[in-house]
């Protein structure tokens, strides 16, 4: 790990070690104020749990810029503690504590490619790619005087499981593409 040299360094984005855990930096604002010597207030969000904590630096703080790995990683199954992965190099088995991916979970089936997060080779987080497509398993049907009254979407269920408000045409069957960041439709496929 290296050290950052000036409060300067702490710049959005980048990932650091704060007390032995991996923060990424959301903000990072220089501020000098009168007699008084500069601080850097920064908001960082810990990757592993996802607080987000507001920090202060000082002059002569110890920075350490972390060393965040991806991996290329497939799910396979969960239980009711774990979500397991298979490295994709080695094809040893990978788990995460279920409480770490929650946000994950109503995107991930059999066979999901993902990028584990790592942190000290160990295992921290998932990213999925931004945009998967899944079908529609369950869509009711649109009522007419819907749209009248405002309503322009309904809750369709996807092969995950997972509930997504999608506009009225979207039907049984259909394929839809899903933002897995926002969890919110995107369009309707072709397939």
């Amino acid at each position: 790990m290296s050290v950052l040299s000036t409060l300067n360094d702490i710049k959005l984005g980048i990932a650091i070690v704060y007390n032995g855990e991996p923060y990424v930096v959301l903000t990072a604002n220089f501020v000098r104020m009168q007699q008084r010597k500069p601080v850097m207030q920064t908001k960082l969000r810990n990757l592993i749990n996802g607080k987000v904590l507001e920090i202060t630096f000082k002059p002569g703080d110890r920075i350490e810029e972390a060393e965040v790995g991806r991996k290329d990683a497939t799910f396979l199954y969960t239980t009711d503690a774990e979500v397991h992965f298979m490295d994709g190099e080695t094809f040893e088995q990978i788990s995460l504590p279920k409480a770490d991916v929650t946000a994950s979970l109503p995107f991930l089936r059999e066979g999901t490619p993902v990028q584990l997060r790592t942190f000290n080779e160990k295992p921290i987080g998932l990213e999925l790619p931004a945009k998967m497509d899944f079908k529609v398993t369950a869509a009711p049907e649109a009522v007419k005087g819907d749209s009248a009254q405002g309503r322009v979407t309904k809750i369709a269920t996807i092969e995950t499981g997972a509930e997504i408000p999608v506009p009225l045409f979207i039907n049984e069957g259909d394929v839809i593409r899903i933002n897995t960041q926002t969890g919110e439709y995107v369009e309707r496929v072709n397939k």
